[in-house]
């Protein structure tokens, strides 16, 4: 059962040196109201240090998700893995892809959000893990903003968008539609939104955001993970998962030679019970 009241922490790692471009969402819940506050920040200290001190600090956090790629041990990754393939065979038409580890981008990325992490550990009151794919003894994992959005979407090819505003695109739609209340209303049920989600417009803030949302998910034990020992990649409540894109993500997983589909929560029954 989720606490009556707490916290989750959603970070959305950048690596410019000029831009505020990485952002960390605190979302905040009591018995009777979900709340959240975003910090801006550029990726070199102390000015990212301080800003997720600032925003982390102060109370007990449940979980935190960082939109970038890590794995047990934070360290350097420099591999394609299973998380990203996953994510990519057959979903890459509907909802775009991950970037890969292996990449220049993607191991900066890495090197970046292992920053990140151990800034929230050293800041935060953070809970111990109490989910089953977990990668540290602190209730730590990883999000991807775009494909968690996209694969709530029906039809998101309809949706027109394209790599430099799919993310935005996705969220202003399920923003729009309410289906990113009814998430929350699943992990936070009977509680009062004082922000609506289609009033945060910046892109950055809206990353973080969603973060927080993955970090929600994960404390409320209701998600579904795609990955192994190099990570795992957190996406919604497995109810929320569209069929398309949930029969795409079932025949990836039968593909590999190890299991590479996880499904925690109640949505767990049905699936091994199929």
């Amino acid at each position: 059962m989720i606490p009556k009241a707490g916290s989750v922490i959603g970070v959305d790692v950048g690596y410019s040196l000029k831009r505020r471009s990485s952002a960390i969402c605190r979302l905040d819940w009591s018995g009777s109201t979900i709340s959240w506050e975003i910090g801006r920040f550029r990726a070199l200290e102390p000015e990212r240090e301080s800003t997720i001190a600032q925003v982390a600090a102060g109370r007990q956090i449940i979980a935190a998700a960082f939109d970038g790629p890590i794995r047990r041990g934070f360290d350097v990754i420099g591999r394609y893995r299973t998380a990203e393939r996953m994510l990519t065979r057959r979903l890459h038409p509907l909802i775009g892809k991950p970037g890969q580890s292996s990449a220049p981008v993607g191991r900066e990325l890495n090197s970046h959000a292992n920053a990140c992490v151990r800034h929230v550990i050293a800041h935060c009151d953070l809970q111990n893990a109490c989910h089953k794919v977990a990668i540290d003894q602190k209730a730590v994992v990883e999000a991807f903003p775009s494909t968690f959005l996209g694969m709530m979407i029906d039809d998101p090819v309809r949706l027109a968008a394209r790599r430099s505003n799919r993310s935005d695109s996705f969220f202003q739609h399920l923003a729009t539609t309410g289906k990113l209340n009814a998430l929350v209303n699943h992990c936070l049920p009977g509680r009062h939104l004082s922000i609506e989600p289609n009033s945060v417009v910046n892109h950055d803030d809206r990353a973080a955001l969603v973060c927080a949302l993955t970090a929600l998910c994960v404390a409320a034990l209701s998600f579904v993970a795609v990955g192994d020992e190099d990570g795992w990649i957190i996406l919604p409540a497995g109810q929320f998962i569209r069929p398309e894109q949930w029969a795409l993500l079932k025949n990836n997983a039968n593909e590999e030679e190890i299991e590479a589909l996880h499904v925690e929560g109640q949505f767990a029954l049905g699936y091994r019970a199929g």
